[in-house]
């Protein structure tokens, strides 16, 4: 999910941004503080939406920056676990494949692509024996979060599923009403 969150938090200015104005070297530091930050609290932060206020700057002896109470908003992707998601499959292996859900790609394991027996095949497609559906990479398809993991914050880890009523390949989703119909 989409969060734009307010936060405040005193930003250092290094001196060397001292000869810009306060309002554009707040934004700079901001940005290169907060711009693809990685938490558990926050999630995946996009970059800094707005500025909404900055406050008198103070300098501390014996560090030379100058800092500023600055009241902002970012922009985060925040995966909660039974959500919903709509994506592209980015890539397949012998174990499952990758999901594209925003900023960060989910892993579908190769048991969770389908209720079906699924094959590997050596052109980067896995199929279900019986349903013969084929899932291929660009595929646009709609999976949930089963699983989220922050224990390397850097990498964080995302693990879905599709083998639920409406999940899959939007192309298996659209045959399934057509047979439907008939």
């Amino acid at each position: 999910m989409f969060y734009e969150i307010e936060l405040r938090s005193h930003i250092r200015i290094d001196p060397k941004y001292f000869n810009e104005e306060v309002d554009k070297s707040v934004i700079k530091q901001l940005n290169e503080q907060f711009e693809n930050f990685i938490s558990k609290d926050l999630g995946i932060v996009m970059g800094v939406s707005e500025v909404i206020n900055i406050g008198e700057g103070i300098i501390i002896p014996g560090d030379g920056g100058a800092y500023y109470d600055t009241q902002f908003r970012i922009l985060a992707f925040k995966p909660e676990l039974q959500e919903v998601c709509l994506g592209d499959i980015t890539d397949i292996t012998d174990f499952g494949a990758f999901m594209n859900i925003g900023p960060i790609d989910g892993m579908i394991h190769i048991g969770q692509t389908m209720d079906d027996y699924v094959t590997f095949s050596k052109t980067g497609v896995l199929t279900g024996k019986e349903t013969k559906n084929n899932l291929k990479i660009r595929e646009l398809c709609r999976a949930r979060i089963i699983a989220i993991s922050y224990k390397n914050v850097r990498d964080p880890k995302i693990g879905l599923t599709m083998r639920q009523p409406y999940m899959g390949a939007l192309s298996w989703l659209n045959e399934t009403k057509k047979k439907k119909r008939k």
